[in-house]
């Protein structure tokens, strides 16, 4: 398994929308608000032969009320 994060910065009044959105389609294991130039934090898994270019793509970016996105790739976990 893959697991990597992304922050949402969502459209102003979007957030929790946003939130609810990704929870119902059931893709994120977790899903935080947070402070800072970004609304949201969602943690992913996706199994290793998932390109998580396209996952984010069809998966993510097709919420309404995403204004920008950042993905971080995970290598370790200690």
């Amino acid at each position: 398994m893959q697991c990597f994060f992304v922050e949402f910065q969502c459209k102003l009044g979007q957030a929790y929308d946003v939130a609810d959105e990704i929870a119902n389609r059931e893709i994120a294991s977790e899903i935080y608000s947070v402070s800072g130039k970004f609304d949201l934090l969602a943690k992913f898994y996706v199994e290793d032969d998932v390109d998580i270019g396209h996952f984010v793509a069809n998966n993510i970016h097709t919420i309404d009320g995403i204004e920008r996105t950042h993905t971080i790739l995970t290598f370790k976990a200690f």
